[in-house]
C-alpha cells in the first residue's frame, strides 16, 4: 500500500514537472517575441513553478520513507520544508514582477507587439494549469500530502494570473498598452496572497501547531467513550501526511491491568480507524476520585 501511494504521488509530481517545462519554454519564447511583460512575468512564474515541481517530485520520494534511528518520527517534515521553500521562490518572483512593471510604467515604455501567439500561450497555460491543479489536488487530498498541495496551489495561482494577463492583452489590443504592466502587477499581488497562505501552513507544520480539525476530532472520540472518567494532555502534531497523537486517560482504579490495557488499545485503534495515517499512544492512569 505504501509503495502504491508513493508510485501515484511520484507520477502526478513527475507530470507536473513536464507541464512546467512546457509552459515555461512556451511563455518565454512568446514573451520575448512580443515584448509582453505580462507574458514574461508568467514565464518567470512558470519557471519558479518548475523549480517547485522538481522540489515536490524530490520531496514525495523522501517524505513517505519509514522512521529510522535518526528520524524517529519519519521524514514527513520534508513536505513542510518543501512548501516553505516554494513560498520563498514565489516571493522572489513577485519582487521581479513589481520591479519590471514599475520601471515600464514610470518610463512610459509599455508598447508591445501582440500576435495570435500571445493569446494561444495564455489560453494554453490556463487549460494546462487547470488540468494539473485538479489532479494534484485530488492526489494531495487522497494522501494528505502538503508538498502536492503546495504544487497544486502553484498551478491554481497560474490560472488566475494567466486570466489577468489575458485581460491585459485584450486591453492592449485596443491601444491601452499600460494594461500589460498593470496586469503583471495584479499577477504579483495574487502570487503574494497565495504565498502568504502557503508559507503560514508550512511554518505551522514545522512549529508543530496543533491541526484544529484533527484535535477536535480526537476530543469528540474521547468524549464519546463512557469507560473514560477523565482525559487530559491531548497532544496532536503533524509530520507530513502523518499525525502523531498522545493522550492521557483516567480509568476506574478497580480495573485490572489487563482491562486497562485493553481499553487503551481499543481507544488507540478507534482513533487510528477514524483518522487515517495517525499514530496514537494512550497512557492510562487510575482515577484518584474513585
Amino acid at each position: 500500500m505504501k509503495t502504491d501511494n508513493l508510485s501515484e504521488k511520484k507520477s502526478v509530481a513527475g507530470w507536473s514537472v513536464v507541464a512546467a517545462v512546457f509552459l515555461t519554454g512556451f511563455k518565454l519564447i512568446v514573451g520575448i517575441l512580443t515584448g509582453s511583460l505580462g507574458i514574461l512575468s508568467e514565464a518567470l512564474h512558470s519557471a519558479m513553478d518548475l523549480v517547485a515541481a522538481l522540489i515536490t517530485w524530490f520531496t514525495v520520494r523522501i517524505s513517505d520513507l519509514p522512521p529510522d534511528e535518526n528520524h524517529s518520527y519519519g521524514h514527513g517534515k520534508m513536505e513542510n520544508l518543501s512548501a516553505l521553500f516554494e513560498s520563498l521562490l514565489l516571493v522572489i518572483t513577485c519582487v521581479w514582477i513589481f520591479y519590471e512593471a514599475s520601471e515600464r510604467l514610470s518610463s512610459g515604455q509599455t508598447h508591445m507587439e501582440i500576435s495570435v501567439w500571445s493569446y494561444v500561450v495564455v489560453i494554453t497555460s490556463i487549460v494546462v494549469d487547470y488540468t494539473r491543479s485538479r489532479e494534484l489536488k485530488r492526489v494531495a487530498k487522497k494522501y494528505n500530502s502538503h508538498a502536492l498541495e503546495a504544487d497544486a496551489l502553484h498551478f491554481s495561482t497560474d490560472i488566475w494570473s494567466s486570466s489577468v494577463v489575458l485581460i491585459g492583452l485584450i486591453l492592449a489590443q485596443f491601444g491601452f498598452f499600460a494594461a500589460d504592466s498593470l496586469a503583471a502587477i495584479m499577477v504579483g499581488i495574487i502570487v503574494l496572497y497565495v504565498t502568504y497562505k502557503l508559507a503560514k501552513r508550512s511554518v505551522d507544520g514545522l512549529l508543530d501547531r496543533v491541526p484544529d480539525d484533527i484535535y477536535q476530532q480526537v476530543i469528540q472520540i474521547m468524549q464519546a467513550e463512557e469507560k473514560i472518567i477523565f482525559y487530559h494532555d491531548v497532544r496532536v502534531r503533524a509530520s507530513g501526511a502523518d499525525y502523531y497523537i498522545d493522550v492521557t486517560i483516567h480509568l476506574n482504579p478497580e480495573l485490572s491491568f489487563q482491562d486497562a490495557h485493553a481499553i487503551s488499545d481499543e481507544l488507540e485503534s478507534l482513533i487510528m480507524d477514524q483518522i487515517p495515517r495517525s499514530k496514537v499512544q494512550v497512557h492510562a492512569e487510575p482515577d484518584e476520585q474513585e
